[in-house]
């Protein structure tokens, strides 16, 4: 198992990604802390987890507060002894999200608090605890939107997750000599409840899909593999990188010096 005796912190690990990783991260052995709001559904993931011989803990976090981001960190080394990977995947996509015209102020705020503060808070308080570790693997929820502009207007988000893409680039060179590497997972358009909401006719759906090259959706379960590699040794001298995975999107339509 790739992640025997290993602890994962995952933000937003009850839905989309974040559950799918947990799922998947349990199985390669890795203890795994939930820091999420949304209870119950975080309850049924622990409960999965639990049946397969793997030990899972929920703190209720939200990561846009400091206070929160700092308990689920000491919550997760008093329980498990330590972390070595921290997955900082909670994020939104507000309905409102639109233009720069249309998106109101209070929206654009929320999507930066969570999508862009939050990482920058849950790196805060976990990076100290990689480094007493001994070392591990960080890895930041951006989108291929970091890279380009979406074909459906949401510059709240597209603006956080390129924030993300950037603090991501620096974390890794200030760390890299630490033994920790920090690493941007870049999913594409993903059929999520996340997504779907916003796409919510088949004209917007099929707005997206023409710009993707595999002609499909990717699923929560594919970027969890993704996140296994960037997590687990096997990508040992792979820190700073935008790793996209988003069925071709970004290389039908962003030159090679724009990534």
């Amino acid at each position: 198992m790739k992640l025997q005796r290993k602890t994962a912190v995952i933000t937003g690990g009850s839905n989309g990604i974040g559950k799918a990783t947990a799922l998947l991260f349990a199985k390669e052995g890795a203890n795994i802390v939930i820091g999420d709001l949304d209870e119950d559904a975080a309850a049924d993931v622990v409960k999965a987890i639990e049946k397969e011989g793997v030990r899972a803990s929920f703190i209720k976090t939200d990561v846009s507060q400091s206070d929160d981001c700092r308990a689920m960190i000491e919550h997760a080394e008093e329980t498990f002894g330590n972390v070595q990977i921290l997955f900082n995947n909670a994020g939104i996509m507000d309905v409102q999200d639109n233009s720069a015209e249309g998106t109101p102020e209070e929206v654009w705020a929320r999507t930066m608090d969570i999508n862009a503060k939050g990482v920058f808070l849950c790196c805060k308080f976990g990076i100290p605890a990689l480094k007493r570790a001994g070392g591990g693997s960080v890895i930041n929820t951006a989108s291929f939107v970091s890279l380009m502009g979406a074909a459906t207007s949401q510059v709240a988000y597209t603006a956080s997750k390129g924030a993300v893409l950037s603090f991501t680039r620096e974390l890794a060179v200030i760390h890299a000599r630490e033994g920790i590497r920090v690493n941007a997972l870049c999913p594409g358009p993903l059929k999520t409840d996340l997504l779907m909401k916003i796409l919510d006719t088949d004209e917007k759906k099929n707005r997206r899909l023409v710009h993707i090259p595999m002609g499909r959706f990717g699923e929560a379960e594919e970027m969890a593999k993704a996140a296994l590699f960037l997590a687990s040794d096997d990508s040992s001298f792979v820190t700073g990188t935008n790793f996209m995975v988003d069925g071709g999107i970004t290389a039908a339509y962003v030159t090679p010096e724009e990534m």
